[in-house]
């Protein structure tokens, strides 16, 4: 058992985003943990928050207080260009982290905002940064979170700086493609919680290239679109249009 903020007494078991009973366990942070370092980190959560579509998990300026795990939902990660712009820098999924950009400076460099009803799992900073020196499975796992970060970032900046923009749509669609796989769900038949705004800010490209894109998509076969409701049709084809940006497409970013 803990005690509360206002300190009342609550049964660690009772608490709905205990670890060990979470369905994502092997998609966040406690993979490859043995059970005493499990229910270490279950003592670690400090609450579950449920947020609406377009609220924030945390914003640009904010000091780091917490990493955030995606239970259920969607969110995006997005930046305010030197230009007034808004820039898109990711989108995660159940069982991804949030939050790990805050580190480097004790400040959040972007905000987190639910793309849909989305819960995450509150995971005050400070204490897991004290376990991670006592469990050194959770410390390892930590490191590789943050290198795939560092990863997904240059892979991003590659795909903005040489890639046309078919193939980074093609990309883009064979990564959610590979994430829900992930998931458990589909790989073929899925729906995007983004809006082609949205895709488009992320992709560098603008509403009218994405929808021409998915169109054309649509015309050639490789895909069945109904409103964000995606059928890939020919995963191959898709694959030749992506290049050689589909040889290296992240599955799910902090899984083994």
């Amino acid at each position: 058992m803990k005690k509360t903020e206002g300190g009342k007494v609550v049964k660690l078991e009772s608490v709905k985003a205990a670890c060990q009973d979470c369905s994502l366990r092997e998609l966040c942070l406690p993979l490859g943990l043995n059970a005493n370092d499990l229910s270490a980190l279950d003592s670690l959560i400090k609450r579950t928050r449920k947020l609406k579509k377009g609220e924030f998990v945390y914003q640009i300026g904010q000091p780091l207080t917490s990493l955030y795990a995606i239970r259920a939902g969607s969110a995006k990660t997005c930046e305010i260009a030197a230009t007034g712009e808004v820039q898109i820098t990711g989108f995660h999924l159940a069982g991804e982290l949030l939050g790990v950009d805050g580190i480097s400076a004790d400040r959040h460099h972007c905000d987190a905002v639910a793309l849909e009803s989305t819960e995450v799992c509150e995971i005050p900073f400070d204490k897991l940064e004290q376990l991670a020196h006592d469990v050194p499975g959770l410390q390892h796992q930590l490191f590789k979170i943050f290198s795939r970060e560092i990863v997904h970032d240059s892979e991003h900046l590659l795909m903005l700086g040489k890639m046309n923009a078919e193939e980074r749509l093609a990309v883009c669609l064979l990564s959610f493609s590979h994430r829900f796989q992930e998931l458990g769900y589909s790989s073929s038949d899925f729906k995007l919680s983004m809006s082609r705004q949205d895709l488009g800010d992320y992709l560098g490209l603008a509403l009218e290239t994405v929808s021409r894109l998915f169109s054309r998509f649509q015309d050639e076969g490789l895909l069945a679109v109904d409103g964000r409701r995606i059928q890939i049709l020919d995963s191959v084809r898709l694959a030749a249009v992506a290049g050689t940006g589909a040889i290296n497409i992240p599955t799910h970013k902090f899984s083994n």
